[in-house]
């Protein structure tokens, strides 16, 4: 599966913290995160993720782009409510496309906990159909 990873400014202690705690879970997954937040984690852990530009600069809507695609399984995305951000209509944006897609989304520590748990179970399998079925209508061969 593919999985984003995003952290405002003072949350990004926190995603690097459950991304050591459950590594275990995201190194069998394609990782994906904004600027910052990608690099801190990928020193952290060690892991491999894709970098997109941080979430003022455009990573926010390169991740949607990708769920408008169908191309993103999950998003994990602490966010800061507390503070306001300059990008919010990019954050809007982005959760609305969760929404839109169905794209399983968690923007705390303990909704975060519940997704991983459940995708070491296997409980996103469905993603797969949504994939071949996505695949499916690029090459044409639409059955409906």
């Amino acid at each position: 599966m593919k999985i984003s990873l995003i952290a405002h400014d003072n949350k990004k202690q926190y995603i690097v913290q459950f991304a050591l705690a459950y590594k275990h879970v995201l190194e069998k997954h394609e990782l994906y995160a904004t600027g910052t937040t990608g690099q801190k984690i990928s020193e952290a852990t060690g892991l491999t993720i894709h970098r997109f530009q941080s979430g003022p600069l455009g990573g926010d809507q390169e991740i949607g782009a990708l769920i408008a695609k169908n191309e993103m399984d999950m998003v994990i995305f602490f966010r800061d409510p507390l503070t306001a951000q300059p990008h919010e209509p990019d954050v809007t944006a982005l959760l609305r496309l969760c929404d839109v897609y169905s794209i399983p989304l968690a923007t705390n520590m303990g909704t975060a906990e519940i997704l991983i748990h459940g995708l070491e179970r296997g409980d996103f399998s469905w993603r797969d159909i949504i994939h071949e079925r996505t695949k499916g209508e690029r090459n044409g061969s639409n059955n409906s």
